[in-house]
């Protein structure tokens, strides 16, 4: 087995026979020494070094994220003859110019000193960073390794800070990510080649992702400087190959069409963007048209577009807004909706404007290609345009088996250009698989006792409407929902929708509701005549249930209820105000101030949400329908989120099983569907078996002396409580289903907890020393909270806050309430409290995206404060309490008795001296606790 030293160096081997030069670089002076050197030569220029400190003073300071665009900016450098000279830092259009080298273990001293693996070079600028482990160490140590850096190094040394990818690898396996301020494991991804086939050895990774034209490509095309969230997205690679293909289609067939078959979640918008983005700076295509089918989308595709890219697309309001900036408008990329550019070539108000450009080089590229284009409106721009091309983007293509009025994608778009299935993206960790349970609430059985399925019942003549809309099954449908909802949503922590058959149900299913006069939050959506283009879904769902007489005077009551839930004041009377009702609650799911949201069809297709994890379904649902309304649930967010849970009050198996075959193959269910409760009871007990035989009861647990012991304990417990996390979202979880106590069971969790402590504080104590195979384990100690409330929650909250809205008072007394239910955060109330007050004008939409600066800089202010309050009450020298906190922070060790001893102003007398010394100790830890709120 190779050790980390011989990996390193058979990689370095690897670049260098790539092409990569061998930089021999040791310390942060050879750093800048460097770069100065690679810049003139990148550049063609001399630099005096007056001019080269004018540079690096241009690259220090600002965040991650304003250093990833100022990369990408060439600077105005005025030089010492007073010329203007343009230094660029990478070169976007010809990557082959960039010049790539290799070092290794680079040595950062400062206070304390970091060695860094492996950094690759590129113009002189540390870009990209690997981390590497032995094969019998879990990969997350590498990533937890980088963490750390991050906090205490990276942040604080100017160049090191431009680095745009990290790679982890323990030679078997290796991900890559972006750099953030927040990282998160879940982000992380492996490489694959075109087919899906991924490339997890090192050997193989190097040889294709570190190809210097590939990497060069994937620094300067395929990272997205995402505005709004502040964050770097680097594409995945079936992002990759399907950008690619677009774009070598519309290079080299113009004539030719193609569609992209993404799964639901997968990241759809991104890959969109980055095609039309690219496609838009050719100089041949005269317009790119971004076409979704209904107006929410037309909002939400626009506003991730511009957080991409500010001003980069235009989205038009209205059909004349439309033909003006196909005709004049300066960007390239014009997003719209279906309806418009269907009334741009048939009404004659406009058709003749738009002759104008119907012979225009134009590419259109479809949003959820399975819903709308089989009717008429796409023969009419097919036949319209005269040198355009069709490209289609879908999560469930039309086949002959779910067919569209005999039409299915290939016809209409012609040869899929690249696939992903959700089984491979579920086998990638890119999305979640499904934990389905079907729960009977009639009495009409099959021949194995379950209830019938929608389709046997039609085959025996039975009234389905009679069957399935009678009130005493509703209201038991009810009666479990909300008995059940806190297990499937986490006690509230994510967020849910109900999907009912008909609008006359869905206002029965409401009233219920409202009768049970239930806690949770309850609201409502469905579409009437003058909105049917906002649930355009041809072909995509069922109809079902006679149609609703009157449905605006219903919905008019619901919104008058949720106006007084919130605090709003929405009118559908007003102009577009169905369309502000329909944002608003898209808002409010989002912020996870709806507990349920009871549809038809809406928000079934193109939702998306990471906090939605739980559908209730009562329709009748099949094929694509099926799969886009059960893909609302499957975002991956973080280890306590497993899956999507889907509750169906109907006997969908059947269907349910179809669709994923069709969507994947023949094997997929496997994949993709969660196993059953009872299967999930037999692998927890046996878990306990093996837990059992290593210690009886939780007391033999502290007899356990060999490491090996100890090991297998912790990956035991660990294992068992990924099955508990799973077990304990059924409605029908029990412990006597186990052979197990809860008492029990919480026994053998304190001692997995005090092992955890132990050890960690070892590691503390050994100054991070590696001293046994168990200081290699991943303990993922974030299972032991179920009900996850941390730091990224409250700043979600804190962010969502409306000082303008009438709720605000309540809000904030919920976020209060919610700290103090976390005993972590407890003793942060105080702050977080006196922050609100303090800084209530920036609590708006206008300023939510300031938040967490603020909030850092106040946290900061008032450490220093409380800093500069210890060294005057207790005499101490600033600057030796200043290196005694920073040191702790860093080593995550106590303060040293020594350092405490030097700080002394006037050293205390023999007598008082290890009381003072104690008592500094406890302050300076309270300090950092205290104020320790974004390294939780």
């Amino acid at each position: 087995m190779m050790t980390e030293a011989e990996l390193e160096k058979n990689l370095i081997d690897d670049l260098i026979g790539l092409g990569y030069e061998r930089a021999n670089i040791k310390d942060e002076e050879g750093l800048i020494s460097n770069l100065k050197s690679q810049l003139e030569k990148f550049n063609n220029i001399k630099l005096s070094q007056n001019e080269f400190k004018k540079i690096l003073i241009h690259l220090s300071g600002d965040s991650i994220f304003e250093k990833a665009k100022k990369l990408r900016d060439r600077f105005e450098l005025p030089t010492d003859k007073g010329e203007i000279k343009y230094i660029s830092f990478l070169d976007s259009k010809n990557v082959e110019n960039n010049l790539f080298q290799v070092a290794n273990q680079i040595t950062m001293k400062g206070q304390y000193e970091n060695r860094y693996d492996v950094t690759i070079l590129v113009n002189g600028l540390p870009l990209v960073q690997i981390e590497l482990k032995k094969k019998t160490i879990q990969l997350k140590k590498a990533f937890y390794q980088i963490q750390r850096y991050q906090r205490h190094s990276y942040s604080y040394k100017t160049l090191f800070q431009y680095i745009q990818i990290f790679v982890i690898s323990n030679e078997e396996n290796t991900r890559y990510f972006s750099n953030n301020k927040e990282l998160k494991y879940e982000f992380t991804f492996p490489w694959a080649d075109e087919y899906n086939l991924k490339k997890n050895r090192l050997t193989d990774f190097t040889k294709t992702f570190l190809d210097k034209k590939h990497l060069g490509n994937m620094l300067t095309k395929y990272i997205v400087t995402n505005e709004t969230q502040k964050a770097l997205m680097i594409l995945r690679p079936y992002q990759y190959y399907a950008v690619e293909k677009i774009i070598d289609r519309v290079k080299t067939s113009p004539g030719m069409n193609g569609y992209i078959w993404h799964t639901t979640g997968s990241g759809k918008t991104l890959t969109s963007f980055k095609a039309s983005q690219i496609i838009s700076t050719l100089d041949e295509v005269e317009k790119v048209v971004f076409c979704v089918d209904r107006k929410d989308l037309d909002y939400q595709t626009s506003k991730e577009f511009n957080a991409f890219a500010p001003g980069s697309i235009s989205r038009v309001e209205d059909t004349d807004e439309f033909v003006k900036n196909m005709l004049n408008g300066t960007n390239k990329v014009v997003v719209t909706t279906i309806q418009k550019l269907n009334n741009a070539i048939s009404k004659p108000y406009y058709l003749k404007r738009m002759e104008k450009i119907k012979d225009k080089r134009l590419v259109f590229i479809f949003d959820e290609c399975h819903r709308t284009q089989f009717g008429e409106t796409h023969s009419r721009i097919d036949n319209f345009f005269t040198n355009k091309q069709f490209f289609g983007f879908t999560g469930t293509p039309i086949f002959s088996e779910n067919a569209v009025k005999y039409k299915t994608t290939a016809d209409l778009f012609g040869q899929r250009l690249h696939t992903y299935t959700i089984k491979e993206a579920i086998d990638d960790e890119n999305v979640l698989g499904f934990s389905v349970e079907y729960y009977s609430t009639f009495n009409l059985k099959d021949e194995n006792g379950d209830d019938l399925s929608p389709d046997e019942m039609i085959e025996n003549g039975i009234d389905t409407k009679e069957v399935f809309s009678k009130r005493e099954r509703l209201e038991n449908i009810v009666d479990f929902i909300i008995k059940n909802h806190n297990a499937k949503t986490s006690h509230g922590e994510y967020q849910s929708i109900f999907a009912i058959s008909d609008i006359n149900t869905l206002i029965e299913y409401y009233n219920i509701f409202k009768e049970k006069n239930t806690n949770l939050r309850i609201a409502s959506i469905f579409t009437y005549e003058a909105n049917v283009d906002l649930a355009n879904d041809e072909g995509t769902f069922e109809v079902e249930g006679d149609e609703c007489k009157h449905p605006r005077e219903h919905l008019d009551r619901m919104v008058a209820d949720y106006n007084k839930m919130f605090g709003d004041n929405f009118n559908l009377n007003a102009e577009n105000g169905f369309n502000s009702y329909f944002i608003d609650i898209s808002k409010k799911l989002k912020e996870r101030k709806i507990d349920i949201l009871l549809v038809v069809n809406m928000f079934l297709t193109g939702f998306d949400s990471k906090y939605l994890n739980t559908l209730y379904v009562d329709k009748n649902l099949k094929y694509h329908g099926l799969i886009q309304a059960y893909s609302r649930t499957n975002r991956i967010l973080n280890v306590n989120k497993p899956h999507g849970n889907i509750v169906c009050f109907r006997n969908l198996k059947k269907r349910t099983d179809e669709a994923i075959r069709l969507f994947s193959d023949e094997s997929a269910c496997e994949t993709v569907l969660m196993k059953s409760y009872g299967e999930y009871v037999e692998i927890f007990n046996e878990y306990l078996k093996t837990l059992r035989a290593l210690a009886e009861n939780s007391q033999e647990v502290d007899n356990l002396e060999t490491e090996e012991n100890k090991l297998s304990f912790i990956e035991t417990f660990k294992n068992l409580l990924r099955v508990m996390n799973r077990l304990t979202s059924f409605s029908t979880f029990s412990y006597d289903d186990l052979n197990i106590s809860q008492d029990d069971f919480e026994s053998y969790k304190n001692k997995y907890v005090d092992m955890y402590d132990t050890l960690v504080g070892q590691r503390t104590k050994n100054g991070g020393d590696k001293t046994s195979i168990i200081d290699e384990i991943d303990f993922e100690i974030e299972l032991l909270a179920k009900d996850n409330i941390n730091v990224s929650y409250i700043i979600s909250l804190l962010k969502n806050l409306d000082s303008k809205e009438a709720t605000f008072v309540k809000d904030v007394e919920y976020i209060l309430k919610t700290i103090d239910s976390v005993p972590s955060l407890k003793n942060k109330r105080e702050l977080l409290e006196r922050f609100i007050e303090e800084n209530r004008e920036i609590f708006t939409i206008e300023s939510k995206e300031d938040v967490e600066d603020k909030l850092s800089e106040y946290m900061q202010e008032q450490k220093k404060k409380a800093i500069e309050e210890l060294i005057t009450e207790e005499e101490l020298k600033a600057d030796k309490v200043n290196n005694i906190i920073e040191k702790c922070e860093f080593t995550e060790k106590k303060p040293e008795v020594t350092d405490i001893k030097e700080s002394f102003v006037t050293r205390p007398s023999i007598l008082k001296l290890n009381k003072r010394i104690e008592d500094i100790q406890h302050k300076i830890e309270s300090i950092i606790e205290k104020f320790n709120f974004f390294n939780m």
